[in-house]
């Protein structure tokens, strides 16, 4: 009988009240460490596709222009055709501004903000064909110093 109850203690499995605290601080640990990597993603995202609409309407713009050689005739639905891009003033959308015959602006509008307001991504083309970049918005958002 002594053998028996001195193999049934041998034989118990689990974990100590220690074990399971250290492993809860360790995952705790972790979740800290990754969490505010993880939180700015939906904002980079936003900013990404603001910067890839701005890009895409330049191309476009830039082709329509080929044909129509003024860009006032490039700056608006009714000139660029059907883009594929939300075109408008709004967050999420891209336009055509300040367009003469010889230079233009594109803006795009990110859905993400900075201190509440909302980041923006422009392209401009002077009239000496000299495009430059500029952007409001943290360096979260991959504006730095105004330009991206």
């Amino acid at each position: 009988m002594a053998k028996r109850l001195r193999l049934s203690l041998i034989q118990q499995n689990g974990f100590t009240l220690m074990e399971l605290l250290l492993v809860m601080l360790i995952i705790g640990i972790l979740a800290a460490i990754a969490l505010p990597a993880f939180l700015g993603q939906k904002g980079k995202g936003e900013d990404a596709d603001a910067k890839s609409n701005a890009r895409n309407l330049v191309s476009l713009v830039e082709s329509c222009n080929t044909s129509k050689e003024d860009y006032r005739q490039c700056s608006d639905v009714a000139g660029l055709g059907d883009t594929g891009i939300p075109y408008g003033s709004a967050p999420g959308q891209a336009s055509v501004t300040d367009s003469t015959r010889t230079s233009y602006t594109v803006t795009a509008i990110s859905k993400a903000t900075t201190t509440g307001v909302n980041n923006t991504f422009s392209i401009t083309r002077d009239t000496n064909g000299v495009v430059t970049r500029a952007c409001s918005g943290g360096s979260a958002s991959g504006c730095h110093s105004g330009a991206w």
